[in-house]
């Protein structure tokens, strides 16, 4: 299991199970979202997220798609916690690593979009890096993709 929360403590979570995934984007978009060189997302099934105290605020933002997505926000503290793409729809969350008491036990899967990646980040070696989007089936492994067959049918 693994337990985060906001800055101020108002609101906890707790995670469940492993992620699906855990994507390290380097887009431009998820850069100016953050205010840094990339955003660290686990993909998790929401009902796997846990709330333990406080209730977030859910604020629709745009996206470079289009489509929008819910960040899940302390009321408090503003800090963002976990977003909901509007493709994925509310079953399946993009966790905020850095939430997490223990950011280091979620190292990412994989390197997203890193043609716009910031020229100073090294990628390590050992870790996938594509330079936009890939094909879940060449990556996730197999457990993933059945769970997330089973949660968007």
């Amino acid at each position: 299991m693994f337990e985060g929360g906001c800055a101020c403590g108002a609101v906890r979570y707790r995670l469940v199970s492993r992620p699906l995934f855990v994507h390290c984007c380097h887009c431009r978009w998820c850069q100016r979202e953050s205010g840094a060189a990339f955003a660290l997302n686990a993909m998790i099934e929401a009902d796997r997220v846990v709330p333990l105290r406080g209730e977030p605020e859910i604020v629709m933002t745009p996206t470079l798609s289009g489509k929008g997505q819910k960040i899940a926000r302390c009321p408090t503290c503003r800090i963002a916690l976990w977003s909901n793409y509007v493709g994925a729809g509310d079953r399946l969350r993009f966790v905020r690593v850095g939430t997490l008491d223990e950011p280091d036990r979620l190292p990412p899967d994989i390197h997203i979009f890193t043609t716009s990646k910031q020229p100073w980040v090294q990628l390590p070696p050992g870790v996938p890096a594509v330079p936009e989007h890939y094909d879940r089936a060449a990556y996730w492994p197999a457990e993933s993709l059945a769970r997330r067959r089973a949660l968007l049918g």
